[in-house]
């Protein structure tokens, strides 16, 4: 098959493209927040609601949007990251209980994962 110059520049463009994604993809291991956490202050200064679709993460800047795939059992959620931590070792995303329950991990407490968000330009 004989490709045109036009066609390979075509070509080539669209592999930079893809090449050059913002998609991030952390893994490690979640866990969820304990209740006596409920109506405290986080890092951000918001009030934490075990009843909200949020996370703690160490180093992305708040309000990034996440989502968290549960490798066990392929169940996934989109939160937003608002408090710093965990600090646990092997650790990588505190979720609130409502988050840890779609993904099916409130039995479990400690789930392995898989975060995808897009890193800001």
């Amino acid at each position: 098959m004989k490709y045109t110059r036009n066609t390979m520049l075509l070509l080539s463009a669209l592999f930079l493209l893809a090449s050059c994604s913002r998609k991030i993809t952390e893994t490690g291991k979640a866990s969820y927040y304990a209740d006596k956490f409920e109506g405290r202050k986080t890092a951000s200064g918001e009030v934490f609601k075990q009843g909200g679709l949020t996370a703690a993460h160490r180093t992305l800047p708040f309000g990034t949007k996440v989502t968290v795939i549960n490798v066990a059992n392929g169940r996934s959620v989109k939160v937003r990251i608002n408090d710093r931590g965990p600090f646990a070792e092997g650790r990588v995303i505190d979720l609130s209980k409502k988050a840890a329950k779609r993904i099916g991990m409130l039995t479990t407490g400690v789930a392995p994962v898989e975060i995808k968000y897009k890193k800001k330009k």
